[in-house]
């Protein structure tokens, strides 16, 4: 087959873009279906009359963010899109090429302790693959001409513009409902947590699944909330201990919940809802802060989209999406929220540089974001596969959990300890995480864990696969 691709020559988007737009629209409107064959990149340079390293080029970025597979001696054919991101609004110009939650301890080792040759921290992201030419033009774009308003005072909630592309994403991704005025942009989730406690009060009841996100715990136990330990099973946060709590706020991450890495059904979703509806002033505070790397299953929609956004605090942060360093984070309230947010703290002044905001607003409606986490998807389940084959002789004594989402997975040994896993993983050059770290309330309940965290996000191929060997034979005999 050929494609009919029109070609604009002499114009400002180059013409493998054109192509990769085209070809990309159409797979994503249903006019190149699932397992259809491409023309290979030789016959579709000859039929549009260009190099046929223009063609290469456009079939190597749909690649890379998963539109179309290459399969050996037989050429290109179209990919499933279910579960690809489509933001919308604005077309991509330029080559794109070229805040998580942490572990604890990341890269700081106790003292006199070597650093391990693989790292399999909970907390890194791929950082080889960062548009750091695309990044660097539009941040040299924001300053030219002399751009004074950069550098004024600017919105306190954050620039309308940004919080209005948040938006759009937000609900083509999420399914999230809300408008700009509920969303409060800030310098990493750590402080829109406290700008949260602001807004409800320090008089809050604050139950929190156990294990839980240490650093969330830290801040809003630090803000003098009382924050409750709420036990799990295996389908997140159980609602019955949560109504014996007596908490007036749940503070749940359903779409990978960290550290255990449970995806939360729809049905227990829809309990947390139920609690949070029976009682006036009850909220649900939910961490959304890796959706966006998913790899079995349907995507869930966001918990605040599920028709009860009033009770829903929704949170995120393009830390893991982007780079941990960009520290922009958004807040979105319900609406009910929204005045007392501006009576009682909306004289903060925004913690985010408009420079810094303009930059990923560029970064958002300019189309950079939809191809770098498209890409980036690609490159997570490429590792993700690979550690979980080069694993594959532990299977017998080992179980495997949490690798549907998210950026680590876990391992639990059917008969030894935590301890034994870490310590004789460190002694063959390999650093995993124990799951008894992240218990709070009473951290003894985590001393009976046979659990360690395996994060592969910012480990090359090869570390994974040098690291995995490690791992197996510190592990073989246990």
């Amino acid at each position: 087959m050929d494609l009919m691709v029109p070609l604009k020559t002499g114009g400002e988007i180059p013409l493998y873009e054109q192509i990769y737009e085209y070809i990309k629209k159409e797979i994503r409107n249903g006019g190149l279906r699932a397992a259809v064959r491409l023309p290979s990149t030789r016959r579709l340079a000859e039929h549009l009359k260009v190099s046929r390293s223009t063609t290469q080029m456009a079939y190597d970025q749909l690649l890379a963010e998963g539109y179309i597979e290459a399969v050996p001696c037989r050429g290109y054919f179209v990919c499933e899109t279910e579960g690809l991101l489509e933001i919308g609004g604005g077309t991509a110009g330029g080559n794109t090429s070229g805040s998580v939650p942490q572990s604890g301890s990341g890269s700081f080792l106790p003292p006199g302790e070597k650093e391990a040759a693989a790292d399999f921290s909970p907390g890194g992201i791929d950082l080889e693959n960062f548009p750091y030419g695309v990044w660097r033009k539009i941040s040299k774009d924001t300053l030219v001409d002399d751009n004074r308003a950069m550098f004024l005072a600017g919105d306190r909630q954050g620039e309308r513009s940004l919080r209005e592309a948040v938006r759009d994403y937000l609900h083509a991704a999420r399914g999230v409902i809300c408008t700009a005025e509920q969303i409060v942009i800030g310098a990493g989730n750590e402080y829109l947590l406290m700008l949260l406690m602001e807004v409800l009060g320090r008089d809050r009841k604050i139950a929190m699944e156990s294990p839980t996100y240490k650093q969330a715990y830290r801040v809003l136990s630090g803000q003098g909330a009382q924050v409750i330990p709420v036990e799990m099973d295996s389908r997140g946060m159980k609602v019955e201990d949560l109504e014996q709590s007596g908490a007036d706020t749940a503070y749940v991450m359903p779409s990978h919940q960290f550290p255990t890495g449970i995806v939360m059904p729809v049905r227990r979703r829809q309990e947390l809802l139920k609690w949070a509806c029976r009682q006036e002033g009850r909220f649900l505070i939910e961490d959304d802060y890796d959706s966006e790397f998913r790899y079995k299953g349907k995507p869930v929609p966001a918990l605040q989209g599920m028709g009860r956004e009033d009770k829903v605090i929704y949170l995120g942060t393009f830390s893991q999406s982007v780079a941990a360093a960009i520290r922009i984070s958004y807040l979105v309230l319900p609406p009910s929220l929204v005045p007392l947010y501006r009576q009682r703290a909306g004289f903060y002044a925004s913690t985010v540089s408009r420079i810094d905001q303009n930059i990923l607003y560029q970064f958002l409606v300019k189309g950079h974001f939809e191809r770098h986490l498209n890409r980036m998807r690609a490159v997570y389940r490429e590792k993700h596969d690979l550690l979980l084959t080069a694993l594959r002789p532990l299977e017998k004594d080992f179980l495997v959990s949490g690798e549907y989402a998210g950026l680590h997975l876990l391992l639990t040994h059917r008969r030894a300890p935590e301890r034994e896993l870490v310590r004789l993983a460190r002694e063959a050059g390999a650093r995993v995480y124990g799951l008894s770290s992240y218990f709070i309330g009473e951290p003894e309940k985590g001393n009976g864990s046979r659990t360690v965290l395996l994060g592969y996000a910012s480990l090359t191929e090869k570390e994974i696969l040098q690291g995995a060997e490690r791992l197996k034979r510190a592990w073989t005999g246990l």
